[in-house]
């Protein structure tokens, strides 16, 4: 007989083997687990990385279509600028065409200019620089747009700054 039987020891049985096998199972598994957890890691990583150069090219691609609406403006500056001798009044007027083009390209970004001017006053909206008395005028009204708005709402580029009107 041996030693662990006579001690009244049972030797590796049924329970114990089952136990270690399940717990080889369960190494198994955890590897396996770990193995799928960093293989998601690495493709979080890579997704990471896709998006990032995808945003940067969307942005180089949005910078590049609106600087290409601004190249025919830039084209008539340079010929108003060629053309610097031409009669004052010629000058003025082509000046004035190509300010309506640039106005027109910042129409077509979504950034329209605004004449507030009458509009009631609001702080979201204008920039208030100055008051100043007015018997005829109701209170909190734009009396006068010193540089005006660009945008409308949460697309706006700038709020207009404005004189607004207080009762005399």
């Amino acid at each position: 007989m041996s030693q662990a039987a006579e001690n009244g020891e049972a030797g590796p049985g049924p329970d114990a083997t089952t136990e270690q096998a399940r717990s080889a199972e369960q190494a198994a598994r955890i590897a396996e687990l770990e193995d799928l957890r960093l293989r998601a890691l690495a493709d979080l990583d890579n997704m990471r990385k896709r998006c990032a150069a995808q945003v940067s090219r969307a942005e180089e691609e949005a910078r590049a279509a609106a600087a290409r609406q601004w190249l025919p403006v830039v084209d008539n500056l340079d010929l108003a600028l060629a053309h610097a001798e031409a009669d004052p009044e010629t000058i003025i007027e082509g000046v004035r065409a190509v300010r309506d083009q640039a106005l027109d390209v910042l129409a077509r970004l979504g950034f329209p200019r605004r004449d507030d001017r009458g509009a009631r006053f609001d702080p979201v909206r204008h920039e208030a620089v100055a008051s100043r008395p007015d018997p005829g005028a109701e209170a909190d009204v734009v009396a006068e747009v010193v540089r005006p708005a660009y945008g409308e709402g949460d697309h706006q580029l700038r709020p207009a700054q404005v004189v607004v009107a207080r009762p005399g």
